[in-house]
């Protein structure tokens, strides 16, 4: 049995090449995890890291009942590695956090309350602790986004969010899909998305992996993509069936 289905909520973690940080996210973990407000567990997907940090995972692992670990053969990106934490998840609720703790897990308690009346509930990075440069790159790329989409969200790029779990895996995936969340939500009928303001907080260990390319040259050429998406999509109501 998939031990995800034992919990109300699963906290998907993206790692790639984190060791400095894994120490820090066991530590953030074991406190927030016994006085959440649902039975929550953590997912961390290792996305092919080259460094030791499979390796550190796997004993924080053993040393946490509540934590579990995916890994990959070789690294297939960030989108990959949260629609692996989704394909896996049998919560009814699924989480996603970035591995560098630039945002905390406590605050995902001001978006769990959420969660039951919209499929996606995602956080806003209310002071950014982004240089200047990676702010205004974020702001360029947003600005596009929304012109593209007509989704209406503002901060994309958070690192935060909770959905309800059927939604999540109807979500179509595609290379760069985690900039697009709530305008692909938005493609499903009668779903919804809410933005919740959360804390931001500068990385004090690891290296970034995002760069001119992959924050803003890329997901501009991705808004082609959605577009194309948006006008294929088959949304469908079963009236009955004797499965």
């Amino acid at each position: 049995m998939n031990c995800t289905s034992e919990y109300d909520f699963t906290i998907i973690v993206p790692v790639y090449n984190e060791r400095e940080n894994i120490a820090r996210l066991e530590e953030a973990f074991r406190s927030y995890l016994p006085g959440a407000s649902r039975r929550t567990c953590v997912l961390f997907i290792d996305d092919g890291s080259t460094d030791d940090s499979l390796a550190l995972l796997q004993q924080a692992c053993g040393r946490n009942r509540d934590f579990h670990y995916l890994a990959f053969e070789c690294n297939a990106g960030l989108s990959a590695a949260i629609k692996a934490g989704i394909d896996h998840a049998e919560s009814p609720l699924v989480g996603y956090i970035d591995a560098d703790l630039q945002t905390t897990p406590e605050d995902f308690e001001r978006l769990l309350p959420l969660a039951a009346d919209h499929q996606l509930v995602t956080g806003v990075r209310a002071e950014r602790k982004d240089t200047p440069f990676k702010r205004f790159q974020s702001r360029i790329a947003n600005s596009f986004r929304r012109m593209m989409t007509h989704d209406g969200a503002t901060d994309t790029g958070c690192p935060l969010k909770v959905m309800q779990i059927g939604a999540a895996q109807r979500i179509p995936f595609f290379k760069g899909m985690h900039r697009f969340l709530p305008a692909l939500i938005l493609l499903q009928e009668g779903a919804s998305y809410k933005e919740v303001p959360v804390r931001h907080f500068p990385r004090t260990a690891g290296v970034s992996k995002f760069h001119l390319w992959n924050r803003l040259v890329s997901p501009l050429a991705d808004c082609f993509a959605y577009r194309w998406m948006r006008k294929r999509t088959i949304n469908y109501r079963v009236k009955q069936n004797d499965l």
